[in-house]
């Protein structure tokens, strides 16, 4: 037991890091299986981090209402973003999701605070960023929101609005031939990446207690990419074990501390050269083999 709790304590940061990293990645998955390459999580995460931290400094609310109100924030943030964007596809929709994102980032960068009724109300904090947020965002909360997550994916992937996900990835004009509203169900992925990206950030300003715009910048939404490509782009197991493997690797290969990036790109290049469906997809086989 004192083993146990030295190792936590060694460790709980980088602990705390893998739970919401994996929230994180499965927000993105949640788009990648409706066929969306939207990549404005880093944005719908550093809105909610934001949100939450500003209702936390300024209104001194608790956390899970924080958690809340930044969830609901970035919610409508993604659905609105859905609806200009809808008609793109591929690359283009990458390049209009990653311009949102620099654009809330240029944007954080340049609101510091403001002069409300005679006192100081905190924004963003401009390029300083924020500090002194409550570090309430403990492990059991952060694993409990993973576990929750994960529960409510698991739970619509058993409804018939999963399968027209499927159908709209695999074929959107097969899907719109049988009905569905293609429109509708992209605009409900996003939007439920949001949410669960709002998630994420809340927890990760909670978690950080200080945050800054670069936090939030295309090097953060690079990351979680790679984390679903390594584990899987439609398989959210595969997210939580890319995101699970990729933070843990940083701490495994210190003595590689000037060739990190490097080593992160050679994984990844081994992964898409023999395991193109992601590390989820060797299990797959596995099961496959098994049965067989």
């Amino acid at each position: 037991m004192t083993l146990l709790a030295d190792f936590y304590a060694k460790h709980s940061r980088l602990i705390d890091q893998i739970g919401v990293n994996a929230i994180l990645a499965l927000s993105l998955s949640v788009s990648l299986q409706a066929g969306q390459l939207a990549l404005a999580q880093a944005a719908f995460m550093g809105i909610a981090a934001y949100v939450s931290a500003m209702l936390a400094l300024n209104a001194h609310w608790p956390l899970v209402a924080t958690i809340a109100v930044a969830m609901l924030v970035s919610t409508v943030v993604a659905a609105l973003l859905a609806y200009p964007v809808r008609r793109l596809r591929g690359v283009f929709l990458a390049i209009a999701t990653i311009g949102f994102g620099e654009i809330v980032r240029v944007c954080a960068n340049n609101l510091g605070s403001i002069q409300f009724a005679g006192r100081t109300v905190q924004l963003t904090g401009g390029a300083e960023g924020l500090s002194g947020i409550p570090n309430d965002a403990t492990t059991l909360v952060i694993y409990a929101s993973l576990a929750f997550v994960a529960l409510a994916l698991v739970l619509i992937s058993r409804t018939k609005f999963a399968l027209a996900v499927a159908l709209v990835r695999e074929d959107e004009y097969a899907a719109r031939g049988v009905g569905i509203d293609v429109g509708a169900v992209r605009t409900l992925s996003l939007a439920l990446g949001g949410a669960i990206a709002g998630l994420g950030g809340a927890l990760y300003a909670h978690a950080s207690f200080f945050i800054t715009p670069t936090d939030f910048g295309f090097a953060r939404m690079e990351q979680i990419l790679v984390w679903c490509v390594v584990g899987g782009v439609t398989s959210p197991f595969g997210a939580v074990l890319g995101a699970t493997l990729l933070s843990i690797l940083p701490e495994a290969i210190r003595f590689l501390a000037d060739y990190r990036e490097i080593s992160n790109g050679v994984i990844l290049l081994a992964v898409i050269l023999f395991a193109p469906g992601g590390l989820s997809s060797l299990w797959r086989r596995g099961a496959v083999r098994v049965r067989s």
